[in-house]
């Protein structure tokens, strides 16, 4: 490259600014093709012309000329006066080819007006460089572009030392003549003004004037208090306090007027007709009372009947319920388990569903991440001292020397691994993006060890002499992260921003970027396989100098798997221990001589058999219809069929051993009269759950849908196998205790000792009946109870509005999870937010001028196109959560084709495709050097050249080539004759936390509707929408609130009208039991407020649980209640509490 491409093509520049628009981050030389007004060429002698003598590389040296001006040749400038450049260093030079002796220009001073670089810097310090979201001035100017101004700009241009200046070059700022020289001033055009009539003004992307005032987000909601606290406390506590004074005000007034009319609650009712929570206590019924009392009847004669047929039957009952559980669960043969991520949390026909399924096919799937985060503790800080002057660099752990060498080689290992898959070898290679392929099949890999070629010995590289070393890795370093925006290198934030210093880095990222695949199983495997392998390797690695965090595209998923394996022994565990404890408390031990004749062990064992059994009877019907299963599904509902089971077992047996057989009364007709006592109120609970559970699966969330439909038909199961084959099995236990047959071993006999089998009470019940009851119901304690438990949901309704929505990802997973320490390293030291795609659906018109307007972001377009609105909504990225400029294929796309550029360029013979590096004199321009071919394309021409932009691999020449950023943004149809779908990538800002992701989801949809509102397209086929890899997860958080209102209310009005049916259209005990539930439902909203649990799926899913359980809790208490012949509502509700209490 000429010292003319960098010095004149640069200062050239500074005279064209107004319009120079849309600086692209490329070599200097491209600077160059920018025109000089004819009002500069005065008659003085000249300072160089023409080439000789190579610099060094491609770097040439200028030859001086004092003669007079020349005309300017067509392809550049090769003259410049000597008015305001001073030559002060030359040296002579023979050209081999003429064999003449030249001079070479090897320094020179150029005189610069300083009020002419002020306004050169303020008209292009606003200059974006589209396809890589960041001030153009940023790659120019050797440091960050907030740190760069008029004179370190030009300085640094002109510095030798920046790589591409042959000699050195000294600016001297002035605005008056030194020494003799008149300094460059010439009259500059703001970057609002038009140049020329072909040329607009400056975009609001690219200047800041244009756009007018900065937008400002709105101000934060602010906090909702009464008298300076919190205005929930506050009206809690208000509200509270109020019901206090009413409640004991009436209370009290009540207790003074019985006891001045010797009025007693406990007046007796004369009837034995079972009494409705409606009746008064003088025993008058209800109109409800005779349908209450016909419904039960007949369920107590149905269940009756049944339960005398299953003990007279047993072996024809078990036989047909062992069929139907073997039919049922053999259905697990077909059984599906969902790992997949997305599958578990999104809907299909979710809309960030919808939406990552038209990216995916249109674009292909986002790549699948490889990448490990690398932290150096045991080294310390480093200090470089360059030679011979500068500042001292200080370097950070992870960049010693010895430390890069060895991550050198475990990324070389990571590169060699291989993997074997259907018998064929798998490689990095084989998977790996390759961004510029076909042309160049090198795999993508983000490392700073890519700044020294993957290489050893270019790492050791040093040039010096013997005493001084005047550069090695350090000042290559520092030289590349000052040219290329660093993605490899993450620092931790300071308190006051982020850290720009590289070279301060505490923890190095390195990301193997990998093919994904949609709807190819085969080449998914593929890749999936060289994960395996690549995870094997990074888990077994040992390095005692280096800490390593990492995960695979496939970890997530893995660990998930690896979870619901282990789960497995916890779900025995529980299984076990309810076992021992259900053959404890079932068997009532009269005596040592009887306690394997009184045990129950073996009816324990048979009835966590029919509990658990129920679960794969579940799965298996759902796995003969195709529904998977998730992980939910197989660690909670073993958990709450045991509850729920279990509950069931100790109602009945309890029941039984409470009861006394009748005189002439056969063991049949016995359990069947017991079964028809507690079998109406076992089936008012199962339904009751049944019913809310199939109701909770209209939820939308796979996970509480899924969960609901098997936890539904799994508590109908174990409803039906314990009222049949448990019966049966009860049956057969009693048959062996009142033979006196031993536990187990029921063929041995045990010794006689006289007893029989007599009712008996528990130690349980004896303590509800005779301590807790009476105590929770005296009249002082009722309302002192009842105080205390509104006090308790008054708290939870204040701290309702508080609880948390997310899940945190390493929640997810287990705890010794290597997963955990990545999602923490990630969060500790990356600070880079996740791509965000502006997605543009197909049927939008890119080839006329008003179609261009609305979407790009360059001179002549709209103020509110799409790509200004997601630039405008980048500089309030604390409220929108995006923090760069979009990178914008059409901008880049427009300075590609423009003639002024070097970059397209056709075959004049052939009309094919010239790349820039290309040398050939057939190869024109693609558009003629007129102000026609000066503007933008339209039409035919718009398409013809559009492939080509996304075909041209970037190169020095030409940093515009679309190949590699663009090739998959932009659908090209109907055989090149129209474009469909494109997006418009960007960055969200850092995000951490779930309600981060949450927030940046919906402000990003909330800039996409804006765009397609402003663009005039909605109600057409056609629409903006943003997307993102998070989308799909977080997307339910934002109908996370309404999902739980809907789904937790179906629930509770399921339950109320399955009670009041059941209860005999019992209103208000069914009103009390659906408040009762309702208040335990806001209380565990208070309970995860003060644990810190978050509202998500997997608390919903528990919610819906606890709903059913607190069913189980209350129905059947409230049965009892209703059905109770005791004469005052304090006397039924004590026998209620002891007899149903005691075996909950």
């Amino acid at each position: 490259m000429s010292a003319r491409g960098l010095a004149l093509g640069l200062l050239l520049l500074l005279l064209c600014l107004a319009q120079n628009r849309r600086l692209q981050a490329r070599g200097p030389s491209e600077l160059g093709p920018l025109w000089l007004s004819e009002s500069i060429v005065f008659s003085q002698s000249c300072v160089w012309y023409g080439e000789c003598g190579i610099a060094y590389g491609d770097k040439r040296y200028n030859c001086e000329y004092f003669g007079p001006p020349k005309p300017l040749p067509k392809d550049g400038y090769d003259l410049v006066q000597s008015q305001f450049l001073n030559v002060t260093a030359t040296e002579d030079y023979v050209d081999p080819v003429t064999n003449q002796t030249k001079t070479n220009v090897k320094e020179l001073q150029y005189f610069v007006g300083q009020s002419f670089a002020n306004a050169m810097y303020n008209a292009c310090r606003d200059v974006e460089a589209p396809s890589s979201n960041d001030k153009a001035l940023g790659l120019l100017c050797g440091k960050d572009a907030d740190a760069c101004n008029a004179t370190n700009w030009i300085e640094y241009m002109f510095n030798k030392d920046n790589g591409q200046a042959p000699f050195t070059i000294t600016p001297v700022f002035s605005d008056f003549p030194v020494h003799g020289m008149e300094p460059m001033n010439n009259a500059t055009k703001g970057c609002d003004e038009s140049v020329d009539e072909v040329t607009a003004p400056c975009s609001c992307q690219d200047c800041s004037i244009v756009c007018g005032p900065k937008p400002q987000p709105p101000p934060p909601p602010a906090p909702w208090t009464i008298l300076g606290l919190d205005a929930m406390y506050v009206i809690m506590w208000i509200t509270y306090m109020a019901f206090l004074l009413v409640f004991f005000g009436a209370f009290f007034a009540v207790w003074c007027y019985r006891k001045r009319y010797f009025v007693s609650e406990y007046t007796p009712i004369d009837s034995n007709i079972a009494f409705s929570v409606n009746a008064s206590d003088k025993g008058e019924a209800s109109c409800c009372d005779p349908v209450s009392a016909a419904f039960e009847g007949c369920l107590r004669r149905l269940f009756t009947r049944w339960g005398s047929f299953c003990v007279r039957n047993p072996g024809c009952v078990i036989f047909f319920s062992l069929v139907f559980i073997a039919v049922c669960s053999s259905g697990l043969v077909f059984v599906r388990v969902t790992t997949n991520p997305i599958d578990l949390w999104s809907a299909p026909s979710s809309q960030a569903r919808l939406e990552k399924e038209y990216f995916d096919q249109h674009f292909g799937p986002f790549f699948r991440t490889e990448q490990l985060i690398i932290r150096a503790p045991l080294t310390d800080k480093h200090t470089y001292q360059p030679y011979p002057s500068g500042a001292d660099v200080p370097f950070g752990p992870p960049l010693d020397i010895q430390i890069l060498h060895q991550v050198l080689d475990l990324q070389i290992a990571i590169e060699n691994i291989t993997a074997s898959y259907n018998n064929e070898t798998v490689t990095l290679q084989d998977i790996c993006l390759a961004p510029l392929s076909p042309y160049n099949t090198n795999c993508t890999i983000m490392s700073v060890l890519n700044y020294f070629q993957n290489s050893h010995s270019v790492l050791d590289h040093k040039k010096g002499d013997d005493f001084f070393v005047y550069a090695d890795y350090h000042t290559h370093f520092l030289y590349c992260v000052r040219l290329l925006s660093v993605a490899q290198i993450k620092v931790k934030k300071n308190e006051g921003g982020r850290d720009q210093n590289y070279n301060n880095a505490t923890a190095l990222v390195i990301t193997f970027p990998v093919n994904n695949y949609y709807n190819d199983t085969e080449k998914l495997q593929r890749a999936q396989a060289w994960e395996k392998e690549f995870i094997n390797l990074v888990r077994n690695y040992k390095n005692p100098n280096l800490t390593i965090s990492f995960s695979a595209e496939r970890s997530i998923e893995d660990e998930l798997n690896r979870e619901s394996d282990s789960d497995i022994f916890t779900v025995v565990i529980s299984y076990a221990i309810m076992f021992l404890y259900i053959s404890l408390a079932l068997g009532h031990i009269k005596s040592c001589r009887r306690l394997l004749v009184d045990s129950k062990i073996s009816l324990g064992i048979a009835g966590i058999l029919i509990v658990l059994s129920s679960v794969p009877c579940s799965l298996g019907i759902f796995s003969y219809i195709g529904l998977p299963l998730t992980l939910i599904v197989i660690e909670v509902i073993p958990f709450l069929v045991l509850a729920v089971g279990v509950d069931n077992i100790f109602i009945l047996v309890q029941a039984y051993q409470r009861d006394e057989r009748l005189q002439g009364e056969t063991l049949d007709q016995q359990l069947g009269r017991v079964l028809g006592e507690v079998a109406p109120s076992m089936f008012l609970s199962s339904f009751s759950e049944t019913v809310a559970f199939f109701l909770g699966a209209m939820s939308v969330m796979p996970a509480v849908h899924t969960f609901s439909l098997f936890a539904g038909l799994a508590v109908f199961i174990d409803f039906l196998l314990q009222i049949t084959c448990f019966v049966s099995l009860l049956g057969l236990d009693i048959n062996r205790q009142e033979k006196n047959r031993l536990d187990i071993f029921c063929c041995v006999r045990g010794a006689e000792d006289g007893t029989s089998v007599q009712a008996s009470e528990s130690c349980l019940f004896r303590f509800f009946k005779n301590s807790y009851s009476p105590l929770l119901l005296k009249d002082w304690m009722r309302p002192i109870v009842i105080a205390i438990f509104v006090g308790v949901l008054s708290f939870s309704i204040a701290v309702l509005n508080k609880v948390d929505i997310g899940l945190d990802q390493f929640l997810s997973m287990p705890d010794d999870s290597y997963v955990v320490d990545y999602f923490k390293s990630m969060s500790q030291y990356l600070h880079a937010g996740p791509p965000v795609y502006f997605v543009l659906e197909e049927g939008h018109d890119y080839t006329s001028p008003k179609g261009q307007n609305m979407v790009c972001g360059g001179m002549g377009c709209n103020n509110d196109s799409l790509v200004q609105q997601i630039f405008n909504a980048a500089q309030l990225d604390n409220y929108t959560r995006i923090g760069f400029a979009p990178s914008s294929w059409i901008d880049d796309y427009f300075d590609w084709v423009k003639p002024q550029s070097s970059c397209c360029r056709v075959d004049n013979i052939t009309d094919q495709f010239c790349n820039a590096s290309v040398v050939d004199p057939a190869c024109v321009r693609c558009r003629p050097l007129t102000p026609e071919g000066k503007q933008r394309p339209q039409g035919g021409d718009f398409m013809r050249f559009l492939p080509m932009f996304l075909s041209d691999n970037p190169n020095p020449k030409c940093g515009k080539g679309g190949h590699a950023a663009y090739s998959s943004a932009v659908n090209i149809l109907g055989n090149g004759t129209r474009v469909g779908a494109t997006y418009f990538m960007t960055y969200h800002t850092v995000l951490q936390t779930s309600a981060d992701f949450i927030d940046a989801l919906k402000k990003a949809r909330l800039i996409a509707s804006n765009v397609t509102e402003t663009m005039g397209i909605n109600g057409s086929a056609y629409r903006v929408f943003p997307y993102s890899v998070f989308y799909v997860f977080y997307e339910q958080y934002l109908t996370i609130i309404d999902d739980t209102i809907f789904n937790l209310g179906v629930s509770l009005g399921a339950i109320f009208l399955v009670t009041m049916v059941l209860l005999g259209c019992e209103l208000w005990s069914a009103v009390i039991m659906c408040t009762t539930i309702a208040m335990v439902l806001v209380n565990m909203f208070g309970v995860m407020w003060l644990w810190g649990i978050s509202l998500n799926a997997v608390s919903l899913v528990n919610l819906v649980m606890s709903c059913g359980i607190s069913v189980e809790f209350c129905s059947h208490i409230t049965r009892a209640f209703t059905v109770s012949t005791k004469g005052s509502r304090v006397e039924r509700a004590e026998e209620a509490l002891a007899h149903m209490g005691s075996s909950k």
